[in-house]
């Protein structure tokens, strides 16, 4: 590994990774393709060194240009957010499906080592009260356009491994939090929100569960998986944190800020829990997340989250009131 592609690089989790192999293994040169939609932020990489192409994983020439100068493909790209998906499906098609399918049919051209990040979501959710987690082997039972497009992105991902025998892994990681997640998502809007003295938002009774891990440590498993992963495996990626609510989060939240949250109308098809069994990734690679505490896993996560948001307001102001008006459209309040 010496050339990366990062697809999504100027994203939340992407620019965290580009940022972590700088830091870990700064001999690697990077290049990040990223479409730098509404998710995506230039400013992300700005203290970094790497080089910014700015155009879409669907056109088939500049992807195939790109694959064709590097040794290893890192896909983070990808439309991600649920309440999305349930306005709008079509981008979901577009990037995580079709972008995904040009971006295979490159690595298959140019013989490229292809590594594909994805969700927990594929899984579909679990029952509250259960003690069972999703393992590597779980069935696939999307709930939502958005997971619905990432496990056929997966599916993708595997049938290329068996029909053309490129040369690809594949992980599957529970939910993210940390610095440079756009203000949409449930931890920064609430974060956000208290910082400014507002309530933060609470789906329903708040007692979904998410198996939270920190971007950071997302990271770390990606590359223990880059670097020692079996090739044609797929590694469940999670923190052990799927005893912890939504409920539970915000409240140590309002903690550590001094804020309050209000519980807002449920959103359509709510998963309920997810759990990931990341036995393999541990057993294997030796990989155990940093961010972890016995009581609810977060609490040093969520400080230096919260500490990073206060710092960079400059980052999250202009998306705060932008997101809060699409928000109050949908009634989602």
């Amino acid at each position: 590994m010496s050339n990366i592609l990062v697809t999504g690089g100027a994203g939340f989790i992407g620019s965290n990774f580009v940022r972590l192999i700088q830091r870990k293994r700064p001999e690697n040169e990077i290049v990040v393709l990223d479409k730098l939609t509404y998710a995506g932020n230039e400013s992300n990489l700005s203290d970094l060194k790497c080089e910014l192409v700015v155009g879409d994983i669907c056109d088939r020439d500049l992807v195939a240009n790109l694959v064709k100068q590097c040794d290893t493909v890192v896909h983070f790209a990808a439309e991600s957010h649920n309440d999305n998906s349930l306005n709008d499906p079509s981008p979901f098609l577009d990037t995580n499906v079709v972008g995904t399918f040009t971006l295979l049919e490159a690595v298959r051209r140019y013989d490229t080592y292809f590594h594909h990040v994805s969700t927990d979501e594929v899984f579909g959710d679990l029952p509250l009260n259960g003690k069972e987690k999703f393992s590597e082997t779980t069935a696939y039972n999307p709930s939502s356009p958005y997971s619905a497009t990432k496990a056929a992105s997966d599916h993708l991902v595997r049938a290329w491994i068996r029909s053309f025998g490129i040369n690809a892994t594949i992980s599957n990681c529970s939910n993210n939090y940390g610095p440079y997640q756009h203000v949409e998502k449930f931890i920064p809007r609430a974060i956000t929100n208290m910082l400014d003295g507002k309530p933060a938002k609470l789906y329903g009774n708040g007692l979904q569960v998410r198996d939270w891990i920190h971007v950071d440590d997302h990271n770390e498993a990606v590359l223990q998986i880059l670097e020692n992963g079996i090739r044609g495996e797929t590694y469940n990626i999670g923190a052990d944190n799927d005893h912890v609510t939504n409920k539970q989060v915000v409240e140590l939240l309002a903690e550590l800020i001094g804020g309050e949250y209000e519980h807002v109308k449920d959103r359509p098809g709510h998963d309920q829990r997810y759990a990931m069994d990341s036995t393999k990734l541990r057993q294997q690679l030796g990989w155990e997340p940093h961010f972890t505490d016995t009581e609810t896993g977060m609490r040093d996560g969520l400080q230096q989250t919260i500490e990073w948001y206060r710092q960079n307001e400059s980052w999250w102001r202009p998306l705060k009131q932008q997101t809060e008006d699409i928000y109050a459209k949908r009634e989602l309040l």
